[in-house]
């Protein structure tokens, strides 16, 4: 079956394993991405869509795939202004997930975090819960919602929190052992593989921690 790919966030720390592996896969024939910047690469399958992303339904008419992905994100100290945190890791997944269900895509995955919930008192973690929840009800076959704990991988910035934290994680991954398992750190390249998966072959649970998170990109053999 030959299909279209939207990627939200591909210059990103994952979004920019996710085009690669994209890019690879024969059952896509196109990748658009929507960013602000380019991602600096050339390829016959690649559509890039320079716009404001806060601003994507101006856009409405060209957000059509048979799947979208969105690995936006952004953090605390990137963006400490609570009002446009919220607009970036609320408002582009809902407005995302409502132009696609507009425009008839099969699949929605979408980025979240561990301890998502609607009804935390933590500011960021219900944000991302009220994100879920209204990702979710949107008229789409297959919703896929990724929770990882701390996500690995070089990053073009270097957070120092993140950097003791990876450390850590590779020596206590291993005693991470059964409902522990979530907690496991994971790496951005198995977060974009586990994506693929599940947008290419039917998964039952729509909410996919870490430890799933690994054993989908496990299985995973980027062909189809």
């Amino acid at each position: 079956m030959e299909k279209t790919a939207i990627v939200l966030g591909a210059t990103g720390l994952t979004g920019r394993h996710l085009v690669e592996e994209l890019l690879k896969n024969e059952n896509y024939t196109k990748v658009s991405l929507f960013s602000r910047s380019k991602l600096g690469k050339v390829h016959a399958k690649l559509e890039e869509h320079l716009i404001d992303v806060l601003k994507l339904e101006s856009h409405k008419e060209a957000f059509k795939a048979h799947d979208v992905f969105c690995c936006i994100g952004t953090t605390k100290a990137k963006t400490p202004d609570k009002e446009k945190y919220k607009k970036i890791d609320y408002g582009i997944p809902v407005t995302a997930a409502k132009l696609a269900a507009k425009n008839g895509a099969e699949c929605f995955v979408v980025i979240s975090a561990m301890g998502a919930d609607a009804n935390s008192r933590i500011f960021y973690n219900r944000i991302k819960g009220e994100m879920e929840q209204d990702v979710m009800v949107a008229n789409i076959p297959n919703i896929y919602i990724f929770r990882p704990a701390l996500i690995v991988g070089d990053r073009e910035e270097k957070r120092i929190f993140e950097k003791v934290a990876t450390h850590a994680f590779k020596l206590f991954n291993f005693m991470l052992v059964g409902n522990l398992k979530k907690y496991r750190s994971v790496r951005c390249e198995n977060i974009a593989k586990a994506m693929m998966h599940v947008a290419n072959f039917w998964y039952s649970d729509s909410i996919i921690k870490s430890n799933k998170i690994n054993e989908l990109a496990a299985k995973y053999d980027g062909r189809n």
